[in-house]
């Protein structure tokens, strides 16, 4: 299996370079219409469609290098993919090409224009050096094996002090090394004895084999076997790459369809003042589903020939015979068992896939005419499909999409979806977000919007921003605030409602904003906060918010968008657990390399490894509310089982695993909910002074 990890679109549309865009289980690419959202995933499905997606140099090269390009389409790359390895494609991979994990582990796998593909492993790198112990291990092994060797014959006589002075040689020059270099293999290859000839009963020549073996191989590290080398490695890579399905609104399916069209629509003929080139795809998948093609659901709906010409062309009415109406009723019966059979199984997987509404299709064919009818638990009157939603008309085409041509994808497919649901009710909208989460559990899903109801608050780092740069090229990126400019402005607007804020910032005017992980750090600085400004300990310079990130990988996000408009860096407080310390690395070598003393760290506050918010609170009153997610357990209180001097939330993992009990999903907020409410009410002083310290450290770093 095969994981989409990011991808680039170059000289596509309007396109001249995306840049590199990361992908998540599920990502979104936010911007306004015209920012060219489309073509980034249009390049993506070309790729490897599952069906259609054929390239188009006249449409598909941008317009201004077309002249200079169609000649050369084998040598513009117009999509640039890299996907991560399951271990067991790893082991394939490695098994073919005898090279190491890493180079495995990562395969790019770009496009040209004449449809050519060029797999490579960008993972793979030459050894830069070998450690010089590992030779002066191997010589020295040597050398002791040596003294016990003896001279076999009179030929052979000698030639333990020709290989003895070699290896004490060899030493020599190693020695004075720490690493070593492929020029030092030269040299030390020129330090081989030379004019010694191997006999059957030799033991000093098997010796010197052997060494110099051992040598070879641990030079071999600075040139390891390359998978991008290896054709049957590429080839294999080409086979498990994953397919593309991309839907967009426009296939959405309409209620009646003209049989004699949809004939002539499938076999790639056009139908004379109608352009219905987007429905066509999603036409062909109705029909592959029903297992019925057109022609065949006509030619069983026709009635017995009334009009017959005769041999001098001329025409007359006839009475159909018995036989002729007994064989038009049975065809009608078989294509309504048919259409009946179709639609109970469409009505039973659409059930299990969309379960926001219990609806029943029923496909109904009259005359020339094939007619979609819904019904549901609320209206259980039957409507065509085009009279009901554009939002179910969506669903449900993208449904027949997705349902048929992810079962055909060779391998699990990535979904593609542009301006997924935009005819929806934002409520509806906002589901589609836990929808997709869903979808993701099976298949990528990358999808376009403007609607700020589509954008993932929780997940904010799923988001990009797709904008217009100066020269009217479209470009991607996943600083939020690379469009925060009066011309693309809008392409982050939704981003900006979203979270609730306005692109003009009012909301944060006369704030200090402090970023957190999470909703229940919130609520412990918020009781910091108010517990220091009661008792005067602390006297803010002005009003702090603290803003969760929904988890470390959305920090980045956040901060982008609450930067001020002269460049200035929030605050952000991060634990000292593995994966605080991993962002506030990549958060100080990227985006605040200039900014480091920005960046808190809990752990600057704690005697311990691994520490978060909640070792900032007294794990006494801690443990008071933690207790209440362990009443059920008779044997030990959480309290006598917590240790001091630790940090606590593996306590509380650990404490519940011993007792078998499923940690409720938010216990760290309901937690931290009691812990503040505990804090607010209290009448005295529950704050020990070595606490109360620590916070009004912690307080003064944030006026600055």
């Amino acid at each position: 299996m095969m994981t989409l990890k990011r991808f680039r679109v170059t000289n596509f549309r309007s396109i001249i370079d995306s840049g590199w865009i990361d992908c998540d289980d599920v990502t979104s690419l936010v911007g306004i219409n015209e920012a060219g959202k489309s073509n980034v995933i249009l390049a993506l499905w070309k790729l490897r469609p599952v069906r259609d997606g054929e390239i188009d140099p006249l449409h598909d090269m941008p317009t201004k290098e077309y002249s200079s390009w169609r000649s050369v389409p084998e040598k513009i790359v117009f999509i640039s993919a890299d996907f991560e390895l399951d271990s067991a494609l790893v082991e394939k991979v490695v098994a073919l090409c005898k090279c190491d994990r890493d180079a495995a582990a990562i395969v790019n796998i770009q496009r040209l224009y004449n449809g050519k593909y060029i797999v490579s492993f960008p993972n793979y790198k030459k050894g830069q050096s070998v450690d010089a112990a590992t030779v002066t291990e191997i010589v020295s092994n040597a050398i002791a094996q040596l003294g016990d060797l003896k001279e076999k014959t009179k030929a052979e006589a000698g030639i333990k002090d020709k290989v003895s002075t070699s290896y004490e040689n060899i030493l020599s020059f190693v020695s004075a090394k720490t690493v070593l270099m492929q020029i030092d293999l030269d040299e030390i290859k020129k330090k081989y004895p030379t004019g010694i000839t191997q006999s059957a009963t030799s033991e000093i020549y098997p010796n010197l084999q052997r060494t110099q073996k051992a040598i070879a191989s641990a030079f071999s590290a600075l040139n390891p076997a390359n998978p991008t080398d290896n054709a049957e490695a590429r080839k294999l890579m080409l086979a498990e790459m994953p397919s593309f399905v991309y839907y967009s609104n426009y296939g959405n399916l309409d209620a009646q369809i003209y049989l004699p069209h949809a004939i002539k629509w499938l076999k790639n003929e056009e139908v004379a003042g109608i352009d219905n080139s987007a429905k066509v795809r999603t036409l062909r998948v109705l029909f592959d589903f029903v297992k019925l093609n057109p022609q065949e659901v006509l030619d069983l709906g026709k009635d017995p020939v009334r009009i017959v010409i005769d041999n001098y062309g001329r025409e007359s009415t006839k009475q159909p015979t018995d036989e002729e109406i007994a064989k038009a009723t049975e065809q009608k019966a078989a294509r309504a068992i048919l259409l009946n059979s179709a639609s109970t199984e469409l009505t039973r997987k659409f059930k299990e896939w969309w379960k926001q509404g219990n609806y029943i299709f029923r496909f109904h064919a009259d005359g020339e005419f094939f007619k979609i009818w819904v019904s549901d638990d609320k209206r259980p009157e039957e409507i065509e499909l085009e009279r009901r939603s554009t939002g179910l008309q969506w669903f449900l085409s993208f449904f027949l999409i997705f349902l048929v041509e992810s079962q055909e994808a060779h391998k699990g497919a990535i979904l593609l979806l542009d301006e997924a649901g935009q005819s929806l009710h934002p409520l509806a909208q906002k589901d589609l977000i836990a929808f997709f989460d869903n979808l993701a559990k099976t298949n990528q899903l990358i999808y376009t919007t403007h609607s700020p109801f589509l954008v993932d608050t929780s997940n904010i780092d799923r988001a990009k921003v797709v904008y217009s740069d100066d020269d009217g090229l479209t470009v991607v990126s996943s600083d939020l605030r690379a469009a925060d400019d009066k011309l693309n402005e809008k392409s982050i607007y939704a981003v900006h409602a979203a979270m609730g804020l306005s692109v003009s910032d009012i909301l944060l005017q006369g704030c200090q904003p402090i970023i957190v992980e999470g909703p229940s750090d919130q609520h412990y600085f918020n009781a910091m906060k108010l517990y220091l400004i009661r008792n005067k300990k602390y006297v803010p310079n002005m009003e702090l918010v603290f803003m969760p990130s929904g988890g470390v990988r959305g920090v980045a996000g956040v901060v982008s968008i609450v930067s001020g408009k002269d460049g200035e860096l929030p605050l952000v407080i991060l634990d000292a657990d593995g994966s605080g310390k991993s962002a506030k690395n990549k958060l100080q070598s990227g985006l605040y390399k200039h900014n480091t003393d920005a960046i808190i760290d809990v752990g600057e506050f704690l005697d311990f490894e691994n520490g978060e918010v909640e070792d900032l609170l007294p794990p006494r009153l801690m443990a008071r509310q933690i207790s209440r997610l362990f009443r059920d357990v008779e044997d030990e209180e959480f309290e006598d089982f917590l240790a001091t001097g630790q940090a606590i939330v593996p306590q509380v993992e650990a404490f519940a695993k011993k007792y078998n009990i499923d940690l409720p999903k938010g216990w760290k907020v309901d937690v931290a909910r009691g812990v503040k409410q505990q804090i607010q009410k209290a009448k005295t002083n529950v704050i020990p002074d070595e606490y109360l310290a620590k916070w009004e450290t912690l307080f003064n770093k944030f006026n600055r």
